[in-house]
């Protein structure tokens, strides 16, 4: 069992809370500024781009309240790590843009890429038993 040593189950609550809450916070940010946000998603083709920014806005929000409480792992890891993947690839396309974008869309990229890797190894671990969850689960 993954969390049989002394004190892992507080370090991967603590790992939970940092996660879940910076996916959360940043959903939030979705909603606060979905007015800079749409023109910036309509630009990168995205159709329907003010829903797409609240779509990807709750998205980010309940799966990263899911991961805090430990609910519904599967189904918050899975959802997370698809759109962080696929949001790299369509919105932080760094090797499509002028030379002046290259690096914030690069660091957008990576940082999504990392995000969706830490999504995926929270997935690995979503059919056992999450230390400080809520236990409610699908699988």
């Amino acid at each position: 069992m993954a969390f049989e040593s002394a004190g892992a189950g507080e370090l991967f609550l603590l790992g939970r809370l940092l996660f879940g809450g910076v996916l959360a916070f940043m959903g939030l940010n979705h909603f606060q500024n979905a007015g800079q946000m749409a023109p910036y998603a309509e630009a990168k083709g995205l159709p329907a781009p003010a829903a797409s920014v609240y779509g990807s806005g709750g998205l980010l929000l309940v799966s990263g309240v899911l991961v805090i409480l430990g609910a519904y792992p599967v189904i918050a890891a899975g959802a997370l790590a698809t759109f962080l993947l696929v949001s790299a690839v369509l919105m932080h396309n760094f090797w499509a843009v002028p030379d002046d974008q290259v690096q914030d869309e690069m660091t957008q990229f990576l940082k999504n890429v990392a995000l969706a890797g830490g999504a995926l190894a929270l997935l690995s671990v979503a059919g056992t038993s999450w230390p400080y969850s809520v236990g409610v689960t699908l699988f």
